[in-house]
């Protein structure tokens, strides 16, 4: 039963860390990274999969180009997993950090595997996606 119980406390302290964060203003996230730093970090970790390109081009996974403010699972020519697609989900840097923390947690059928662990690295590669030009 104590195995249970710590389970349950350490899922509601995710939930409520989680919450908390979702909770926190757009512009402090914006503020937090760092447009030329996120740029490395997403060229290092991101790059092989995914493209930044005006012309949206898809690799492995989907085209970011602007990705901040659109829905998931919408870029055509990109086969998205069903729950990802039907999610609704509008991605903004709050849902996009935490998508990042940790793809299948959000999206258990999603085609993303890895994320970005550290926290800096995540707000550096949402500045970068705020204006990836």
């Amino acid at each position: 039963m104590r195995g249970r119980t710590d389970s349950l406390i350490a899922a509601a302290f995710a939930l409520g860390a989680t919450a908390l964060f979702l909770a926190m203003p757009l512009a402090g996230l914006r503020a937090a990274g760092d447009h030329e730093a996120g740029a490395d970090v997403f060229d290092a970790y991101c790059s092989d999969c995914h493209s930044v390109s005006p012309k949206g081009t898809n690799r492995k996974g989907p085209s970011l180009y602007r990705v901040l403010g659109r829905r998931a699972g919408t870029v055509p020519g990109f086969d998205y997993s069903q729950g990802m697609a039907k999610s609704g989900l509008v991605w903004n840097p709050q849902n996009l950090n935490v998508y990042l923390a940790n793809p299948r947690g959000m999206f258990a059928d999603g085609k993303m595997k890895k994320g970005l662990p550290r926290p800096e690295d995540r707000a550096n590669v949402i500045a970068y996606l705020a204006n990836p030009d």
